[in-house]
């Protein structure tokens, strides 16, 4: 029996893929409906939002929002993946690097940045990955992007042989490449620098503490309901019968302004106290509970982005 529509919050293994586990959840939950907001290299572990049924609509929206992480960034070497697969491409010493010189070079990633992606990221060259490409002996130029960094912190430093290894919490916008700024903050201080751990602990409202891992799913397979998913994730709006039926049609809506549903905003981890888009999405529900939309306001009116009714 099919356990409904949902998201399903993953605490990903090392050495999977993101599909993989999209595959596996799609055999778990009898249902080849199933799909992922933002995917994880194989080597990272962590929070992978899954989405079963009417739930994969939601996804877009969630690959939108702030992710969190903890890194271990290794200085004095620089790898062609600029991550622990990669091979090695250059050395430095790492024997002037201190806590100050630390601070001071995170620092200048954090904040709105222009990031180079890495050359074995999925991004499209052409109709092709770039990872394809550069795998197949032409990596692409790949452009800078816009990012924002809200949180670039340095904690333990430790020493690993002629190495320094790094312990990092990332907070930033979705499209960040941590394995980009692993790089770069190696390259700012003269060392090199990739990535060797990696733990995604935050997507927007869901966090480790409600990751199941895939045999604890295989032990029992539950899905987080709709509603529910989408007040972990979005700020909220009560309708009226009629407004639901509205809504459920397609219609459009007075612009809620300040009428919002009082205590149905996102927790503060989602928006972590950042001034709110007014056209970021917000979550419609009926008397009952039940999510209608995903809608957004523009020009004094609340039009569906997305109906689950």
């Amino acid at each position: 029996m099919s356990p409904g529509s949902g998201l399903v919050i993953v605490d990903k293994p090392g050495g999977m893929t993101s599909h993989d586990v999209v595959a596996r959840i799609r055999r778990l939950a009898g249902t080849r409906k199933v799909g992922h907001a933002g995917t994880l290299d194989p080597m990272a572990t962590g929070v992978l939002v899954v989405g079963v049924e009417k739930a994969t609509r939601l996804l877009g929206y969630l690959t939108l929002t702030e992710k969190e992480y903890a890194a271990t960034i290794r200085l004095g070497q620089s790898t062609s993946t600029d991550d622990a697969e990669g091979e090695i491409t250059q050395t430095a010493a790492v024997s002037g690097v201190n806590q100050a010189l630390l601070t001071a070079a995170v620092a200048r990633f954090t904040g709105e940045i222009s990031q180079v992606p890495p050359s074995v990221s999925a991004i499209k060259v052409g109709g092709q990955r770039a990872y394809r490409l550069t795998r197949a002996g032409a990596a692409p130029e790949l452009a800078a992007r816009p990012v924002t960094v809200y949180e670039f912190t340095v904690g333990e430093l430790r020493p690993a042989g002629d190495l320094l290894d790094v312990d990092a919490t990332v907070r930033c916008s979705s499209g960040t490449y941590i394995r980009a700024l692993a790089r770069d903050l190696g390259a700012a201080l003269g060392t090199g620098g990739h990535l060797t751990q990696l733990r995604r602990t935050r997507v927007g409202g869901y966090g480790l503490d409600q990751a199941r891992t895939l045999d604890q799913l295989a032990d029992r397979f539950e899905v987080l309901p709709l509603a529910q998913a989408a007040a972990a994730a979005f700020p909220g709006r009560n309708l009226s019968a009629d407004e639901a039926r509205r809504l459920a049609n397609g219609g459009r809506l007075a612009a809620a302004g300040d009428d919002a549903a009082p205590g149905e905003a996102a927790p503060d981890d989602a928006g972590r106290g950042h001034v709110p888009d007014p056209r970021a999405p917000t979550a419609a529900y009926a008397p009952d509970g039940t999510l209608v939309a995903l809608v957004t306001e523009e020009s004094g009116q609340a039009r569906p982005l997305v109906v689950f009714a």
